[in-house]
């Protein structure tokens, strides 16, 4: 078939679904001090819910993006990329300065200390003070991507995946297996530091440089995974009792090297456990996406794909409370970048007012801290997707008992101006 003829592929609901799982999790990993963070699947295996992001992110990107290169080809492909990767940098900026700010604001207005007696200096536990007393190279820092701190450091991991889309997508003009070559080389790179990017523009006590918390020559493997099978580069495995299994062995047999009851000194303290869990490091870790990240992510993200049927199937269909709950984390997922930047500002937020009412080890007020988070993301996605509709560019609607008054279009231009109202581009929503 024609690359110009292509049909519009439609929405697949699994993946706006897991997508929302995941912005969900993610919020609750970035409350401070939060209890309901024992309770993520981070806790029971190796990945979490950065693996959802990332692999989600490549499928949403090979809908958005793919198509741009088949039909305009390489530069116009690599203009929109570039256009992306220029919306994402300053989603970053904008968001460590709007919660550096909002900190410093609270901190130095001296407020919490007044009205609850509160000491904790917040802007320290991000160690965000480099802003004020290191502005000079902190600021240049934060431009260049130079200096990323921790809390803030997916989007620039999204940022630097992105710009190897471009590339990808030049070796598959070579081969599909020359893309999984270049993907896979530079995974390997990064295992033996050999693409280390520097996270601090001064060196530590020990005369280092932080690296990046997430190296995006690693962590790109994962996202162009989700990019190859939705390219159909990767065909569907099948469902069989097999495979299903032997990835539900992989998930159970994961969670004692996983699981911090079970490892650690002040728990359990298996210590063969621990033992194995030291051995195995450099396959677990975080930074450089170790391969055992990967086999639990796949074992996990079979089994999600089993439960929830073809095309979605078993998401639909189990009544009218089940089926708003699916709509709403989907519209959540939808939204996953607007809801993703707003869910760290939210975090902050929700544990500050926890902890002005001393809350922190009580019961209810973090349930509220997470349960009002939780609906302050699903409010920001419903709010995005309304701006991203353009209801402006939308005739009034009819009122009741007469035709809505619309001037006279005073030109061509005018005119043609009032007879757009096509919605907003499906790549801008999935992105």
């Amino acid at each position: 078939m024609n690359a110009h003829h292509q049909t519009k592929r439609p929405r697949d609901p699994r993946l706006d679904f897991f997508r929302g799982i995941g912005m969900f999790i993610i919020y609750v990993a970035h409350v401070p001090w939060n209890w309901w963070t024992l309770w993520i699947p981070a806790r029971f295996g190796f990945s979490d819910a950065t693996e959802i992001f990332v692999f989600c992110s490549g499928m949403a990107s090979a809908i958005a993006f793919g198509k741009i290169f088949d039909v305009h080809g390489i530069g116009m492909g690599t203009a929109r990329i570039l256009h992306r990767m220029w919306q994402v940098y300053w989603a970053h900026i904008g968001q460590i300065l709007v919660i550096a700010v909002g900190l410093v604001m609270i901190h130095e207005s001296g407020y919490l200390k007044e009205c609850c007696d509160l000491t904790q200096d917040y802007v320290a536990s991000l160690n965000l003070w480099h802003l004020y007393n290191k502005t000079v190279v902190a600021l240049p820092g934060l431009m260049t991507l130079t200096w990323v701190p921790n809390y803030f450091d997916i989007l620039p991991m999204y940022i630097v995946i992105l710009a190897l889309i471009p590339v990808i997508m030049l070796a598959s003009r070579v081969s599909v297996a020359a893309a999984f070559a270049v993907s896979i080389g530079l995974w390997l790179a990064s295992q033996f530091g050999f693409l280390d990017l520097p996270a601090e523009p001064w060196v530590n006590s020990e005369g280092e440089h932080r690296k990046w918390f997430f190296n995006p020559f690693a962590w790109q493997m994962l996202f162009f995974t989700g990019f190859a099978f939705m390219r159909g580069w990767i065909p569907a495995p099948p469902v069989n009792r097999n495979l299903i299994l032997f990835c539900a062995a992989i998930v159970v047999v994961t969670i004692p090297f996983a699981y911090f009851r079970i490892h650690s000194e002040h728990q359990w303290n298996v210590v063969w456990a621990r033992d194995v869990r030291e051995m195995i490091r450099p396959l677990w870790i975080k930074t450089e996406f170790g391969l055992f990240r990967y086999l639990h992510f796949l074992a996990l993200a079979y089994l999600a794909w089993v439960a929830a049927g073809e095309h979605g199937k078993h998401l639909l269909g189990h009544g009218v409370l089940w089926g708003r709950f699916v709509r709403i984390v989907q519209k959540v997922g939808q939204q996953s970048l607007a809801v993703f930047m707003a869910s760290l500002v939210i975090a902050q937020a929700a544990a500050l007012l926890r902890d002005m009412v001393w809350g922190r080890g009580d019961w209810l007020p973090q349930i509220l801290s997470n349960l009002l988070g939780i609906l302050a993301l699903i409010l920001v996605a419903y709010v995005v997707s309304w701006y991203k509709s353009q209801p402006w560019r939308k005739p009034p609607s009819v009122q009741s008992g007469g035709s809505p008054d619309m001037p006279k279009p005073a030109n061509r231009e005018d005119a043609d101006e009032a007879s757009n109202t096509r919605p907003a581009g499906k790549e801008q929503a999935l992105t």
